[in-house]
């Protein structure tokens, strides 16, 4: 069953718009998943103890009949690869990539829930959420994207700034929508 899915990927080692593609190359190459939209790149300051180099940030929309926790495994087999370790959370990392929502579901099962725990907490994920999805309702809140990012942006908190100088590889530039 085809499900739209919006995914947060972020990157803070090494070469971090490289690490990013590397996830939309997966999405784009892979038979069932298609990418649907694409933020644009913002780049952020690390949220969470201690310190860390910025973030490089940016949401997808994709729809894919890949059952849910196996996505998860193609994402989590991702992040290993580019050298993120397997107790990476917190820490710097080349690749992290969470599934945020999945069309209008609500879940929790030990590895993935739905939507995302930190979704509405997290200023470097909703603003290019609201790129792509800023009228989506999120489960659980009941408020839009937009509703629930205004409400984070009223608050102090970390930065997050649109990066126009960085444009994501396959074309990706020409696949931006706005709701």
């Amino acid at each position: 069953m085809e499900q739209e899915i919006w995914l947060g990927l972020g990157s803070n080692q090494g070469d971090r718009l490289k690490h990013l593609n590397r996830a939309v190359d997966l999405v784009l190459k892979h038979t069932d998943m298609q990418l649907l939209a694409c933020s644009r790149v913002y780049e952020t300051d690390y949220v969470g103890p201690g310190q860390q180099d910025k973030y490089l940030n940016y949401c997808l929309k994709i729809s894919s009949g890949v059952p849910l926790l196996h996505l998860l495994d193609l994402f989590q087999a991702l992040e290993q690869d580019l050298g993120r370790a397997p107790d990476g959370h917190l820490k710097p990392r080349p690749l992290d990539v969470d599934i945020l929502l999945v069309d209008d579901l609500e879940m929790t099962h030990s590895r993935l829930t739905v939507p995302h725990t930190s979704l509405a907490e997290r200023l470097f994920v909703l603003i290019p959420l609201c790129d792509i999805a800023s009228g989506k309702i999120i489960p659980k809140f009941g408020e839009t994207v937009a509703d629930q990012c205004a409400k984070i942006r009223r608050k102090d908190g970390p930065a997050v700034t649109l990066r126009q100088d960085l444009v994501l590889e396959s074309g990706l530039s020409d696949r931006f929508m706005e709701d």
